[in-house]
């Protein structure tokens, strides 16, 4: 897709906004942050700005922690909740559509002292993250800053690229690289289970891809975590996204319409189930607007069309007599087709003697039960089935096999079926002390086979490059998790937190405790000290776990099947500085010691450090866990929350990553850049006096150190045709620091008569046409080494109706 799609689109998008405030209904539930229960009684009030008159709307919860506020203007409003012998909350700065009903998730937290109730105080809890439990390196997020942000795509996780430690310098993919880590350390969680690969185009092993199947719009208050997690997240090293899906309006039904050219069309549509139980529905669907626009014979400007599409589902049936229950799903299907006829000569990877074909698929289906046992502890139990399949074929344009047929290069698919069963119990013991125990159970079938002919031998003697198996496996794995986690509340000023987790693994039989603790030391109510340390392990990759050798005698031997886990320390000490309720100044420094990485056997530069920010792994036998890494830096935080019409965030990242191959020479990772700069902004305004419209400019800097790269033997490549490596120099040379600017315009129009809202925004990203190199690469069909490069300008454009 490119600018000649936008321009077919933003016609279409202007007009609906001619449609020409009145009021909504702002509802939610309160619950206790340690053991969930609903709080009878808590009073709510909105504070209404409306004509320049402060208006105070009220109303309390009932027996199961709900409240309605009725006849809210819309606009940004505040919320202040109260309850007694519990900390006060504000959340300003709440916006207000006349087409959709506001749903908000309260979480109070009991006061240190119960005597009497504490004096309000005006303040944002948006640094705290929604698991009570991470108290450091954590971070939360939700649907407004997902569509808010310049240059974000709508995908939450280019959102997090723009917070402190976080590089996705890469145009064309949406891997995160976590303090100079590789993106395979990532974990995914969706209602408290882990995931596979939440992306379209995805394949086996990785955890980015070109475009999100996560819809944003399904999201409610989610955290991202990047250091020293707590202890119910196992088998990662580098962080997590741990994403929690909102629930449907369980009072009355709303639709909702949006067209974007990486989004596509959606339609989402929600309401009550079961008004009785608080029950609720919410469904949303998209698919790509390139395949639409071209089936309508619209030129999308490339003939390698992306197809996608994803469905998404949370059916919640409320309060029944067995316990709150509820049924959540996800999936996706991606195609796209590579034709070599169709391909522009002058590109640098051109193949114009190879046809390729690419199909990714992906899906979760999950039951989650919750069980009050009494007013401080619970169960949550949940249950689900996952699927992530991926197929890859190619065939060469110039040569035909015995039979006639285009002669096939690749033919690789990936088809894993995983069940999990996740329960844990909490026990708010007192008002001070916080227990959490569980387990994670899960047994992956796996079917995975590669065929490649790419460089291989005419041992058959019939003139063809020999098929030859990669891998091959149709088996199952079984892994298992367990954990402990504490909170105490030594004083008012103090909070530690504990836990122990247990990681176990089947194939090699390796079995891992893992220590964490964390420290918030509040020496003045603007001030907080955080001390934390992990110790965590992760399983390797299946396609290098499974990567298979073939022997002179025609055999296949798997070297790389007892590979154990990857070791991981974490070390962060960092300083929180609020001097004001909006405002927010945050460092923290860290080091993380990787050993047990896998490296080759014979001494060389390779490392599994570097890997997971592509399509497919590298080719690698007689690897062994003799390797190590060393990650350190330090990150400002500048944070000013959303408030008085404007908001702003400025984050720094100065790191150093290294490794050690099995040469023992200390180099770079491929994720070294050195730094990472984000500077964000945006201001809302307010067109006329009735507050019905508005009219809102974001903008976003962003500059990073270039990544390291390994320079190209260029006589080597042509020698043999294909791209070789200076090995011995691995990432000792450096591409050009990447650079952007984006600028987003939008328009959010309330109608005066009905329940209807629209939103129009115009995302241009990369506004200076900067050339950000890629990479540097061998091209064998040219002969020649040369620079690919990253997306230049190019203006997005989303138009959301709600009703």
């Amino acid at each position: 897709m490119n600018s000649k799609i936008i321009s077919l689109l933003i016609p279409a998008f202007l007009f609906p906004i001619l449609i020409f405030g009145q009021t909504q209904t702002v509802r939610g539930t309160v619950h206790d942050r340690q053991s969930d229960m609903p709080l009878i009684g808590a009073t709510v009030q909105v504070l209404s700005n409306s004509e320049g008159e402060t208006q105070i709307l009220g109303a309390s919860t009932d027996v199961n922690g709900v409240f309605v506020v009725k006849n809210v203007p819309v606009g940004r409003q505040s919320l202040r909740i109260n309850y007694l012998g519990y900390e006060p909350q504000n959340i300003p700065n709440v916006l207000v559509n006349a087409g959709k009903e506001v749903v908000v998730d309260v979480r109070l937290e009991e006061s240190f002292s119960r005597i009497g109730e504490v004096v309000v105080v005006a303040k944002a809890d948006k640094d705290k993250p929604s698991n009570e439990l991470a108290t450091i390196s954590a971070r939360q997020f939700n649907t407004e800053e997902v569509f808010r942000y310049s240059g974000g795509r709508s995908d939450v996780a280019k959102l997090v690229a723009n917070f402190a430690g976080v590089a996705a310098n890469n145009d064309a993919r949406n891997d995160i690289i976590i303090r100079g880590n590789s993106p395979t350390g990532v974990l995914w969680r969706i209602e408290g289970i882990p995931v596979p690969n939440p992306n379209h185009y995805a394949t086996l092993g990785t955890t980015g891809g070109p475009v999100s199947a996560l819809n944003p719009n399904m999201v409610a208050n989610s955290d991202f975590l990047t250091s020293a997690f707590p202890a119910e997240y196992g088998n990662a090293t580098a962080g997590v996204f741990d994403i929690n899906l909102r629930t449907g309006n369980q009072e009355k039904k709303e639709y909702m319409l949006q067209l974007g050219a990486f989004t596509g069309l959606e339609g989402l549509m929600e309401g009550p189930l079961n008004k009785r139980n608080n029950g609720s529905y919410l469904v949303a669907y998209r698919h790509s607007f390139a395949e639409i626009a071209q089936a309508a014979g619209l030129n999308v400007g490339t003939t390698a069309t992306p197809k996608y599409k994803d469905l998404s589902f949370n059916i919640d049936l409320g309060n029944t007599k067995a316990g709150k229950i509820s049924l959540f799903g996800i999936g996706g299907w991606s195609a796209i087709d590579f034709l070599g006829a169709d391909i522009d000569t002058s590109d640098l990877f051109a193949r114009r003697d190879e046809n390729a074909y690419n199909v990714s698929k992906f899906g979760v289906l999950g039951l989650k039960h919750s069980w009050l046992l009494n007013d401080h502890a619970y169960i949550r139990t949940i249950a689900s089935v996952s699927y992530s399949g991926n197929s890859y074929k190619s065939e060469d344009l110039l040569t035909r096999d015995e039979n006639g047929n285009l002669l096939q290069r690749f033919d690789v698919l990936d088809a894993a079926t995983t069940y999990r069963l996740s329960s844990f119990y909490n026990n708010k013991i007192t008002n001070r002390f916080t227990l959490r125990s569980g387990v994670l159970l899960q047994n992956q079938h796996l079917d995975t086979y590669s065929n490649t002919r790419f460089q291989t031998p005419d041992l058959n003697n019939d003139g063809l490059p020999d098929l030859f198996t990669q891998r091959d496996f149709d088996g199952n794995f079984l892994q298992a998790e367990a954990y402990a986690q504490t909170q105490w509340r030594v004083s008012s000023k103090i909070t530690l937190n504990t836990g122990l987790h247990g990681l176990y693994f089947d194939q090699t039989e390796d079995v891992a405790v893992e220590p964490r603790v964390a420290l918030n030391f509040q020496p003045a109510p603007r001030h907080r000290i955080n001390v934390g340390y992990g110790l965590h392990h992760q399983t390797q990759p299946l396609p290098v776990f499974l990567f298979r050798e073939r022997q002179v005698d025609g055999t296949f031997l798997e070297t790389n099947s007892d590979l154990g886990f990857t070791r991981s320390n974490h070390f962060v000490v960092g300083y929180d500085f609020k001097p004001s309720a909006d405002w927010r100044l945050k460092m923290e420094t860290y080091v993380q010691l990787l050993s047990n990485v896998p490296v080759e056997l014979a001494p060389s530069s390779f490392s599994m450090l570097n890997t997971g920010a592509d399509f497919i792994f590298p080719e690698k036998n007689h690897l062994v866990n003799e390797g190590s890494g060393r990650n350190a830096g330090v990150e400002f935080t500048a944070e000013k929350f959303f408030n008085k019409g404007w908001y702003s965030l400025v984050t720094l990242s100065v790191f150093d990553s290294k490794y050690e191959g099995s040469d023992k020479v200390e180099r770079s990772t491929a994720f070294d850049g050195g730094y990472v700069f984000n500077a964000l902004g945006g201001r809302e305004f307010k067109m006329g006096r009735s507050g019905r419209k508005y009219f809102t400019i974001d903008t976003k800097f962003t500059m990073a150190g270039g990544r390291p790269y390994t320079p190209v033997n260029l006589e080597a490549s042509k020698a043999l045709g294909k791209e070789v490596l200076y090995e011995d120099r691995a990432f000792s040379e450096q591409i050009d620091d990447y650079l952007r600017w984006d600028v987003k315009m939008g328009i959010r129009v309330n109608s005066k008569k009905r329940k209807l809202s629209q939103t129009f925004f115009l995302d241009i990203q990369n506004i200076t046409n900067n050339q950000n190199v890629f990479a540097m690469r061998y091209n064998d069909q040219r002969g020649e080494i040369g620079k690919t490069y990253q997306i230049g300008f190019f203006p997005d454009v989303l138009y959301r109706v709600e009703f």
